[in-house]
Parts: C-alpha cells; structure tokens; sequence
C-alpha cells in the first residue's frame, strides 16, 4: 500500500488529494526545506537507530522522504550541501558519544568496586535447635535407608532417601542467611562485563548465543553506527586538512622560488646595469681626458704661438732701436753734419 501510494505521489504529486482551495495554501515539500531531515538526506538519522531499546531518541522531528533523498542525490546543488549536513550530523552524534562515554565510565567504575560479602551472623538458638532436629532425622533414615539396601528393598530405600534430600534443602535454607539487595547485585555485576561499544553489562563468559544476540541487537549496531561515521569523519577532516597545509607548503614554496627569481634576476640586471655605468663612467674619463688632452694642447700651442709672436716682435722691436740709435749716432757725428751743410749749399 505504501509502495503503490509512493508511486501515485511520484506520478501526479503529493498533492493529487486536495481539492482546488487546499491546493492554493499547499507547498510543495523540496529536500532543502527545512523541514526535510538532512542527517537523512546524507547519511542515517540517529533517531532511527535505536527504536525500542533502552537509549531510543524517540520520533525524528524533521521529514523523512525516499523520495527527496533521490532528488537530493541526483541535484546538482548535492555535493555543496554535504559538508553542511554532514558537519550537522557530526555535532549531534558527538553529543550521542559523550553521553554513551560517561555511562560507560561510570559502569566501568561500578565494576572496578571490590565487592566484600559480610560474614553471616552467628545463628539463632531457634534455629539451631531446628538444624540440630534435622540432622538427627537424617541420620535416621539414612540409616534406615542403608539398612534397606542391605535387605533389597529398593523401592522402599529411594523413597526415603528423596525424604533425605527434602531435609537436607530445609537445612540449608536454615543455614542460609538473607542478603540485602544492593550486596546481591554487587555481587552479581562482578560476574559481568560491560559492552565498550553501547554501554550495556554482559554477563562475563555468557552463551554464544547471547552474545551473538546482543552484537546484532539495534542499541549495539546503532551506536557502532555513530562511532565508525565519527571516525571516517574526522579521519577524512584530518586528511583534509593535511592536503590543505601540503598545499600551503607548496605555494609557500613556490613564491620563495619566485621570490628567489626575481632577486636573482634583479642580481644579474642590477650587474648588467653596474656594467654598462662602468662602461659609460669608462667612456666618460677617456672623453673626458681626451678633451683635457685636446685642451692642454690648444693651450700650448697658444703658448708657443704668443711665444714666437712675441719673440718676433722683440726682435723687430730691438731691431728698429737699433736703426734708431744708428740715426742718433749719425746725426750727432761732425763729418756727416758738415757735409750734410756743404751739400745743401752747393750750387747744385
């Protein structure tokens, strides 16, 4: 019937029912809702595991669906949304585990208690006078019994031993002193053992059978559930992370050969660049000598060409003073005075 309904729902919707008013306020449930349990839609709710056991979480609040968990796991939205769930579903089983751990903590020290019978109390004169009848009775018939026997009278000799036996319980329920109920089941919880995987007590070296019943009951495979999801879960977190740091690693290592390229790089330009200034400082003083070479000898060619210059007009200079003092010398001396008169009186 729940099959042939989910069929009808699948083919013409959940809303196939309602007449045209109800359809107008009905919405139609997606797995996103959040009514829709997503510990459900992505692994196990917790609530369904231990129906009818002793830790049952009773009803899940929250919407279970095939069908939603088909459109969940054929959406394309599926594998950002599982780490949402599955995070959610973690930090409630972690509450599941902490809670299990300290019930078996607390078993575990229950039966770590040394369990110490007290010694009976001396017993009464009452009883001790039944006790003291009883065996008097049974040392009675067994001699009877044994005198029986002798006589092979077998029917008659069984019938008194069961007389035997039936005094003998009677007194050891006279010698048996009552204990109070909480040295009982001390007593009793040291003969038993305490399940690490759901919490329960066991009694120690029980049948095979028990065992086995309980290793497959719901509370034992329920918890063994939560537990192994828990560790694949931070076993997968942990890995997670490993490959997160492994990746850092290796940017980080990247840059520092990056970073070791371009400083290498700036070396080699930097170089480069002190060899061209070298070269160019080089070209510099070697012009720059030159012009000083092409100046100083300008310079002492100017030097030597005033030298000569004025060494010529020294010359001249001293030559004309001596065609000077020549003259002087000449217009100064008698015989070229009178002659010069007598020239200049000649009739010619």
């Amino acid at each position: 019937m729940d099959a042939q309904r989910a069929l009808l729902d699948e083919l013409m919707g959940s809303a196939r029912n309602l007449t045209e008013e109800e359809r107008r306020g009905h919405k139609e449930i997606t797995w996103d809702d959040k009514e829709v349990c997503g510990f459900y839609m992505v692994k196990f709710c917790p609530h369904d595991l231990f129906v009818n056991t002793r830790s049952d979480l009773g009803p899940c609040p929250k919407i279970h669906d095939p069908k939603l968990k088909e459109s969940f796991e054929s959406s394309p939205r599926h594998d950002s949304y599982v780490p949402k769930f599955e995070a959610e579903l973690a930090h409630f089983c972690e509450k599941l585990v902490m809670d299990l751990d300290r019930r078996v903590k607390r078993g575990r020290e229950r039966l770590a208690q040394e369990v110490e019978v007290p010694p009976p109390p001396p017993v009464p004169v009452e009883k001790s006078e039944q006790l003291s009848v009883l065996e008097e009775k049974i040392k009675n018939l067994l001699e009877s019994v044994e005198a029986l026997g002798e006589a092979g009278k077998v029917d008659e000799a069984e019938a008194l031993m069961r007389k035997v036996d039936l005094l003998n319980m009677e007194k050891t329920a006279l010698t048996l002193q009552p204990q109070s109920d909480k040295v009982l089941m001390l007593a009793q919880e040291k003969k038993m053992a305490l399940c690490e995987t759901c919490g329960s007590f066991l009694i120690a070296n029980d049948a095979l059978e028990r065992t086995q019943s309980h290793v497959t009951g719901k509370q034992h495979i329920g918890y063994g559930m939560v537990r192994d999801f828990l560790a694949e879960y931070k076993e997968a977190k942990e890995k997670a992370r490993e490959e997160e740091r492994l990746a850092r690693e290796k940017e980080a290592e990247e840059r520092r050969k990056q970073r070791e390229k371009e400083v290498e790089g700036r070396r080699r330009s930097g170089s480069a660049d002190r060899d061209k200034n070298r070269h160019r400082e080089c070209d510099r003083r070697d012009r720059e000598r030159s012009r000083d070479r092409n100046s100083r000898g300008s310079r002492d060619m100017g030097r030597a060409s005033e030298r000569r210059h004025n060494s010529f007009r020294n010359g001249g200079d001293r030559s004309r003073d001596r065609y000077r003092e020549r003259d002087r010398s000449r217009s100064h001396s008698p015989a070229r005075h009178g002659g010069r008169r007598r020239s200049s009186r000649s009739p010619y």
